[in-house]
């Protein structure tokens, strides 16, 4: 009756996992060969993993990725421009906590979008706050709210957001309407967020994006002096990640 209601009581206090983890430590064999101290560390590190586990999984789901990626499965065989240590150094977060910025360029296939994908979880489970999104879906936010408290709302969160994640970067040239939205929203960022961008054009030709020269101006000088650049080149991905139905960009 005692273990039933100090069972009671744990899920009373949201305690679940310990809960369920008290229960099973009262069917194991030789669990009283444990001292108090080490029986009740296990039931703690089993609720906090959990809910370690959950913060993950939802920061990532918040996040948006394109793909379920993690570091792990990255081949980095055949691929130039780009190492297996550098990933790794950035996936320690260095660059985020110093708010600078970090650009993949590359050829379709390559796996551009895989990569940030992978880093951004990796991001997540630092514990870091991650927004992804492809370009142009950024501007279809902005431009086609409905509301103009939401795009407040919108801009607000990709300026404030630890790591913004820019996909498909490029694809076409920026309006003078979207080179000011860029502007204002790299303007806010510029000193106090990180931001990974990922295109199939290399940073060295950015300039020719934007219709207004002088707006291109100041974009690129508070995004482009303290990144890191990488264009990446290789086989294409798709042949070996894409036959578990992944596409691959």
């Amino acid at each position: 009756m005692l273990n039933s209601a100090t069972i009671n009581q744990l899920h009373e206090l949201r305690l679940s996992t310990m809960a369920s983890s008290f229960k099973e430590q009262l069917d194991m064999d030789g669990i009283n060969s444990l001292s108090f101290e080490e029986r009740f560390a296990l039931l703690v590190e089993a609720e906090w993993l959990s809910r370690r586990n959950n913060r993950l999984d939802r920061m990532v789901r918040q996040a948006g990725f394109r793909f379920p990626a993690i570091l792990e499965d990255i081949d980095f065989n055949g691929k130039h421009g780009i190492t297996k240590p550098e990933i790794l150094k950035l996936s320690l977060g260095t660059y985020i906590k110093k708010a600078q910025n970090v650009f993949f360029s590359g050829p379709t296939g390559v796996g551009k979008t895989y990569l940030v994908c992978a880093l951004g979880r990796a991001a997540c489970a630092q514990g870091v706050q991650v927004l992804y999104i492809r370009v142009s879906d950024f501007f279809e936010h902005i431009f086609n709210s409905s509301l103009n408290s939401g795009k407040t709302s919108f801009r607000s969160k990709c300026a404030q957001i630890p790591l913004l994640i820019l996909d498909d970067w490029g694809l076409k040239k920026f309006s003078l309407e979207e080179t000011h939205e860029l502007s204002e929203l790299f303007e806010r960022r510029y000193g106090q967020a990180a931001t990974i961008i990922s295109g199939q054009i290399p940073s060295s030709a950015w300039h020719d994006l934007f219709s207004d020269p002088t707006q291109a101006d100041a974009i690129l000088d508070r995004i482009i002096h303290n990144a890191y650049k990488y264009n990446i080149a290789g086989e294409s991905m798709r042949k070996t990640i894409g036959q578990r139905g992944l596409e691959i960009v």
